[in-house]
């Protein structure tokens, strides 16, 4: 890596040091195959480092196939030496998908929890995200390749919304969205 980018590989160590990188412990990795990875990434990477003035970005994706679960008694309170405590059973609910729209400049969030994860559900997301964004504001949304979000009902909502500008992440980069930081607090 010191050789590829021309720094010493003390300084290579230190950055992986800060940000937490073992890429020695890595067994896998897939490397993107879209044509277009180099164009996208710039165009991603500089809506986050420089984004349009008066205008918004969001970055969204669905967390799916989340476990709706709810212990079986409620823990007991917090005192004094005392840790919060918590029953070892809990009752399932099923599952649920969590839609996330991420404002870049706020670091706010929009969420949804939706019983299903299809492009109905995502063009409802849609809808709540513009009931909830300036009207008179543009907005530049990222996100991945998902089949739901380039149906034809979903085109056909972002084409009578012209002031949403989408910018697709490349394929198998997911991680390039912004919102993935957010899901992997949760």
């Amino acid at each position: 890596m010191s050789q590829a980018t021309g720094i010493s590989p003390a300084s290579v160590m230190r950055i992986w040091h800060a940000f937490g990188l073992k890429p020695h412990l890595e067994k896998t990795f897939k490397l993107s195959t879209d044509p277009l990875f180099v164009d996208k990434v710039h165009d991603i990477v500089g809506l986050y480092l420089n984004p349009p003035e008066k205008a918004l970005v969001l970055c969204i994706d669905e967390k799916s196939q989340i476990q709706a679960l709810n212990r079986t008694q409620p823990g007991l309170p917090l005192a004094p030496g005392k840790p919060v405590t918590r029953t070892h059973d809990y009752k399932r609910h099923g599952t649920t998908s969590l839609f996330a729209a991420l404002d870049i400049a706020t670091d706010e969030v929009i969420g949804r929890l939706k019983r299903r994860h299809r492009s109905t559900e995502f063009l409802s997301f849609l809808k709540e995200v513009d009931a909830n964004v300036p009207e008179d504001m543009p907005v530049h949304l990222v996100m991945d390749n998902y089949a739901t979000h380039k149906t034809d009902k979903v085109k056909a909502w972002l084409a009578a919304h012209p002031r949403y500008q989408v910018h697709f992440t490349p394929t198998s980069a997911s991680w390039l969205n912004l919102v993935e930081r957010f899901f992997s607090r949760r």
